[in-house]
């Protein structure tokens, strides 16, 4: 049947499963717009109020369920608007599909009204990038995008549109979803069985758990894999809650806000499994220094992270769920040892704290949401030592339960990704969990959550001040506070009640509870909790620029 480029573009939405799209409008898209409105009782359109939260939205759609999200933007300022969202999305290997409109193809190049290079800029940030300009190509490349942005390790991909192309007839043939290749195990039976002897005859052995493991849906196999050898386990930011953080094997995170038991397990193991992570500096930090005991094995999914941070002993790259039942099942069965005895009195000896002096703390503001919640809230995060202190005092025990953006740090990511998780998983309670700082940057997104009526809780921890950085410059720039003093007179309750949400405020320890109870026990109206902590709260355990991981400050 013979359909317009924005009817063709809708249709192949529908065959990949699509059902929800974040986006703003404007003149490059307004055909697509327009048969948007025509399919709406099929795919519903989250208007947000920036394009930015737009990304954020579809990536924290995709974080939490696991399909592709789709956001859509204007030519020009529209598609660079999305541009932090795309790189976000990138760094952490999440799926989505970036669509963007584009001046008609015979204005290209000509400097045009909201004319930019779409694919040019998002070239280093996207898996694969397209610029449509004939409509007889439309339905193929739209297919291909979503394949391409789902398969292996994950990302997304653009799709630029020139506006004539929207509006052009083409025939369109229906066809199912090309389905994702089956990954292939990678290794031959000789680099697993040495894998299996290398592991069988560890007498310290550490895993680490990255994101990849969620990603490859192996969290059950990582499980068996460290109860089957009592392995002892940590995790990167991005790993949490691919193994459970209640189990007695969970040492919790490693690196730079990392335990004092993961960090110093690391530097005195020797065998270190790295699964489904990519060995970022927030991690090793002295990369010289890093594991020097240990013989390294990665498993991983992509080649190219092979190698790229860190000398590897033992590559294994494939399919990481496969990988690990063959490993499984050609492991011995190991009984508890001398080494989860130490480790065990690390954890005893070293655990996360904070003090006990009646005032209002940020670490247990995150337990009391822990308990309330009972462990079982989405977690999303903006980043700076609000990101850092949930990490550390939620206990995650699934997969897509923690949404923080890890590789590029994004400040303003939480709120619009707490959007998307929210309508993704309507039945789970959402938590964004900000700073000031952060939360000023993409705040405009209560408009959408409101509007949405998503009962999603925004708790920001306000210090009135750049916290992360104002701890650095107060740990290693002798308290040379440069630009990080937030001081000003921003309510964030009457902000909140302008945008039609709840607003709370919560100045003392004895109000928590309160209010995250009454948080959750909204409905259909998002709540924003204002706690305020001090200004000199800080996150530790840190290590120090340049020092190896085992030599870290404690307070």
């Amino acid at each position: 049947m013979m359909l317009t480029g924005s009817q063709i573009l809708i249709e192949c939405l529908k065959e990949q499963g699509v059902d929800t799209i974040f986006g703003f409008p404007g003149g490059a898209v307004l055909n697509i717009y327009d048969a948007l409105y025509k399919a709406k009782d099929e795919i519903r359109h989250i208007l947000t109020s920036h394009e930015q939260g737009a990304a954020h939205a579809a990536d924290g759609y995709a974080r939490a369920t696991g399909k592709v999200g789709v956001c859509i933007a204007t030519s020009g300022p529209g598609a660079t608007n999305l541009v932090t969202g795309i790189a976000t999305a990138y760094m952490d290997s999440v799926p989505m599909v970036a669509i963007t409109g584009q001046v008609p193809t015979t204005l290209l190049g000509k400097d045009s009204f909201q004319e930019v290079d779409i694919t040019g800029i998002t070239m280093p940030i996207t898996k694969h990038n397209f610029i449509v300009k004939d409509v007889q190509k439309l339905a193929d490349i739209v297919r291909k995008a979503f394949y391409i942005a789902r398969e292996g390790r994950p990302g997304p991909v653009l799709i630029d549109i020139c506006k004539d192309v929207t509006a052009a007839q083409a025939e369109y043939e229906p066809k199912p979803p090309k389905k994702a290749a089956s990954i292939p195990i990678g290794v031959d039976d000789k680099d697993i069985n040495e894998a299996i002897e290398v592991i069988n005859n560890a007498k310290k052995p550490v895993i680490l758990s990255g994101g990849g493991v969620s990603i490859a849906g192996a969290d059950k196999e990582l499980l068996e894999f460290a109860t089957k050898g009592k392995i002892p386990v940590t995790t990167t930011l991005m790993g949490m809650g691919a193994f459970p953080g209640t189990h007695d094997l969970f040492m919790g995170m490693l690196g730079m806000h990392g335990t004092r038991a993961s960090n110093t397990a690391v530097s005195e193991s020797d065998l270190f499994i790295a699964v489904g992570a990519r060995f970022s500096d927030r991690v090793i930090s002295n990369v010289q220094r890093f594991a020097p005991k240990a013989k390294i094995m990665h498993i991983d999914i992509d080649p190219a992270e092979i190698g790229k941070n860190v000398v590897v002993d033992y590559p294994l790259v494939g399919n990481i769920k496969k990988i690990l039942k063959q490993i499984i099942a050609g492991m011995k069965e190991k009984e508890y040892s001398e080494w989860n005895k130490k480790i065990n009195e690390w954890k005893e000896s070293y655990p996360l704290k904070y003090a006990q002096d009646g005032r209002l703390h940020p670490q247990y503001i995150i337990e009391r949401m822990y308990e309330l919640t009972k462990g079982d809230a989405i977690i999303t995060t903006e980043v700076g030592q609000h990101q850092m202190w949930a990490a550390q005092f939620y206990k995650y025990t699934s997969t897509r339960q923690f949404l923080s953006s890890g590789g590029l740090g994004t400040m303003g990511y939480g709120l619009g990704a707490c959007i998307g998780a929210q309508i993704g998983k309507p039945k789970k309670k959402v938590i964004n969990i900000a700073g000031d700082g952060s939360f000023r940057m993409n705040c405009n997104e209560l408009a959408t959550a409101v509007e949405y009526k998503l009962p999603v809780i925004i708790a920001i921890f306000n210090n009135h001040a750049l916290g992360m950085v104002r701890q650095w410059q107060e740990l290693f720039y002798d308290g040379r506070y440069s630009s990080t003093s937030l001081d000003r007179s921003t309510n964030f309750v009457a902000l909140a009640e302008a945008y039609g949400a709840i607003g709370i405020n919560v100045t003392q320890k004895e109000e928590v509870d309160s209010a995250i109870e009454r948080a959750l026990a909204s409905v259909d109206t998002p709540v924003v909790i204002n706690f305020e902590i001090d200004k000199n709260e800080k996150v530790f355990p840190i290590v120090p620029p340049g020092a190896p991981i085992n030599e870290l400050i404690e307070e």
